[in-house]
């Protein structure tokens, strides 16, 4: 009996690994929304308890690892010993508040790998001068990769979109041009693959841009001007009565575009400067916000048609106690976000906008640049300090565990079956009881 069973096992475990629903492909995870729905991974740590493994990073990076199958995903960008012949002097046109650096940097990526932590492999995607430096908390490794399963897509941004198979062999590798960031604060050009096509804001101070790319060749299928500046999020890819739409963030509007040709099929404004935080959609309407001096969240119908502008009728609108860089969980019927960076909690209602829990401080945590994830009913707010609370997918702030790592962390956590994922500036932890 067993030895018939086993084969059945087998089988069954490898299928689950081909699922993207059992990974964390992208970095929001498989729904785009921070939720793992067959994630079940531990309440409790430290640096002696539930630790997996932990594997030692170097260089500088804030991008999210990318789980599939028995292979863990990290970029980051290492600065070397060689000196550049003439420091970069940037665009004159932009108000820069940051130097860029004088030496060489490379910028890797590496397959760990999922059971022991040990690397498979490592490739210099490329080395370059940076033409800008980067806000002191920021890095030039900050655009998760994404992956359909087969290859793995990274982006540097400026210095390269990059396409490798699971062994480490370049598929493909494309130049889009250099980004001009707002005050050079730096980038986060984080892709998002969909029907064999890659999507990338090219959002920054002049020329924005939402481009296309065919997945499997690295050519450019679309690129449709954006009358916006820097905003950092990531695009949304939604189907809607037979039609995808990406939809991505902004100061100027929210927008919406059709996958097949990059034409805007709706867009609405009301956002704050510096749209970093992602949208999320469930049910036919997607859910947009943003915090940097203000705060303003809008539900938009996936119906929608045309030019909403600031005003125009949507399903709600709220203006308080939104994320500047988090961005916000979509669970259930309820959104999860905190205030500007700090530890503020407001949930929301989908259907409504009205709170559930209103503006109220969670303990033990402080300052927020990842975004909260959430599985089995839970979920997890990593600071920057290395402290995750959990709390119950509730009505009220029921804190189920804290936990803390001897580590900085502003990558967002991800999570794969039992095992979360947290990386640090000093170490990449797999935590699993």
């Amino acid at each position: 009996m067993k030895a018939a069973l086993f084969p059945l096992l087998l089988l069954a475990a490898v299928t689950c690994a081909d699922e993207p629903l059992d990974n964390w492909h992208q970095w929001r995870g498989p729904l785009q929304t921070g939720e793992a729905p067959r994630g079940n991974p531990p309440t409790t740590w430290d640096e002696k308890t539930h630790i997996k493994w932990k594997a030692p990073l170097i260089g500088k990076g804030s991008a999210t690892p990318i789980i599939w199958g028995d292979r863990v995903f990290i970029i980051t960008a290492v600065p070397t010993d060689r000196k550049a012949g003439e420091k970069p002097k940037g665009d004159p046109r932009f108000e820069k508040k940051t130097d860029a650096p004088n030496v060489f940097y490379q910028f890797l990526v590496i397959c760990l790998d999922r059971a022991t932590g040990k690397e498979r492999w490592r490739k210099i995607a490329t080395e370059q001068v940076p033409h800008e430096g980067t806000h002191e908390t920021h890095s030039y490794a900050a655009g998760s990769p994404t992956t359909d399963g087969k290859n793995l897509f990274v982006s540097f941004g400026s210095f390269g979109i990059f396409c490798y198979d699971f062994d480490g062999n370049l598929v493909w590798k494309r130049e889009l041009g250099k980004l001009n960031t707002r005050l050079g604060w730096g980038e986060a050009v984080t892709p998002v693959v969909h029907g064999g096509k890659l999507l990338l804001n090219w959002d920054q101070e002049a020329d924005s841009s939402l481009i296309c790319l065919d997945a499997a060749t690295g050519e450019i299928k679309w690129r449709v001007p954006r009358e916006e500046k820097t905003s950092w999020n990531t695009p949304l890819i939604v189907e809607h009565k037979g039609k995808t739409q990406v939809i991505l963030n902004g100061t100027t509007r929210a927008r919406a575009y059709d996958l097949a040709d990059g034409s805007v099929i709706w867009e609405c404004g009301g956002m704050t400067t510096n749209a970093i935080p992602s949208a999320v959609a469930k049910d036919g309407t997607a859910y947009l916000m943003s915090g940097y001096r203000g705060a303003a969240a809008v539900a938009v119908p996936l119906d929608a048609k045309g030019d909403l502008k600031d005003t125009g009728k949507v399903v709600w609108r709220f203006a308080k106690g939104t994320p500047y860089v988090p961005s916000p969980l979509l669970l259930g019927d309820r959104l999860w976000f905190t205030q500007a960076n700090t530890q503020v909690l407001t949930t929301l209602d989908i259907k409504t906008g009205k709170p559930v829990i209103n503006q109220e401080r969670l303990p033990t945590v402080r300052s927020f640049y990842g975004s909260p994830v959430a599985a089995a009913g839970r979920i997890y707010f990593t600071d920057r300090d290395g402290t995750t609370v959990i709390l119950k997918d509730a009505d009220t702030v029921e804190v189920l565990a804290t936990n803390k790592l001897n580590d900085s962390i502003d990558a967002s956590p991800a999570i794969a079956g039992k095992q979360l994922f947290l990386r640090g500036e000093k170490f990449l932890y797999c935590i699993e009881e």
